[in-house]
């Protein structure tokens, strides 16, 4: 039995480190809303209507069906384009701008958060956008810890799963590029931050590169041997040569 001075003792070291757990927990929720919000989406006014599925209260039967129609044909596109769906991420669903900047979203309309979440602004409830988020979290889950792809690469695949017109031209073409690169594509995300801001062609672009790609590398089964070969360490320049 420990004596009571050490018991006091060991009660005060353990409410210090009780108060900066709770501290550091309400420094991450203050700083990092969207990672707070994630992983605790009740704490932000959030209800689940489905299993993974989190939105405002007070939706009427329409807005429900809306939000529903939308998961459904993201996690379709998803399935459909690598043959079947390995992430499962938790989905924060605005369709009020309060509700969005309330859980730390700025004026895009949707993100992928910590690739394991995506959060949907009112302008992004549709299967282009959710899917596009939902892809950055497939193929982050697919790939172990360590492997590497450009930035260029993860935008422009997000492009090509959720089949966005916006940036590509229509499946029946024999090239769906609307913008080809010129210039080498953004690497890193700050990279892609900067340029993207700059450039609004910068997805087309990436979104070229990588449908041109696909289609000289067997589609969905290069991109799975991709997969596959950055998980066993190869650097993704010596496998993806681009012309």
């Amino acid at each position: 039995m420990q004596p009571p001075r050490s018991r006091k003792l060991w009660a005060r070291i353990t409410a210090v480190l009780a108060a900066l757990l709770v501290a550091t927990v309400a420094g991450i929720a203050v700083a990092y809303p969207s990672i707070a919000a994630t992983t605790c989406p009740g704490c932000y006014g959030l209800t689940e209507l489905e299993e993974g599925v989190y939105t405002e209260d007070g939706l009427s039967a329409q807005q429900k069906s809306q939000v529903r129609q939308t998961v459904t044909q993201s996690r379709e596109l998803i399935a459909a384009f690598y043959g079947s769906r390995a992430s499962s991420p938790t989905l924060l669903i605005c369709l009020t701008e309060p509700c969005y900047t309330r859980i730390g979203g700025g004026k895009e309309r949707g993100i992928a958060v910590l690739n394991r979440s995506v959060m949907l602004s009112p302008k992004g409830i549709n299967a282009a956008i959710a899917s596009h988020e939902m892809s950055h979290v497939e193929l982050h889950t697919r790939l172990t810890s360590g492997a590497e792809i450009p930035q260029w690469f993860d935008e422009g695949l997000a492009v090509v799963v959720a089949n966005d017109p916006r940036y590509l031209a229509p499946e029946s073409a024999s090239d769906r590029c609307l913008s080809a690169p010129t210039n080498p594509l953004p690497v890193t995300l700050e990279q892609w931050l900067s340029t993207a801001s700059k450039d609004t062609n910068t997805y087309a672009k990436s979104a070229c590169q990588v449908t041109r790609w696909l289609r000289d590398n067997q589609g969905r089964t290069g991109l799975l041997s991709l997969i596959d070969r950055l998980n066993a360490g190869e650097p993704f320049s010596s496998i993806v040569h681009l012309s």
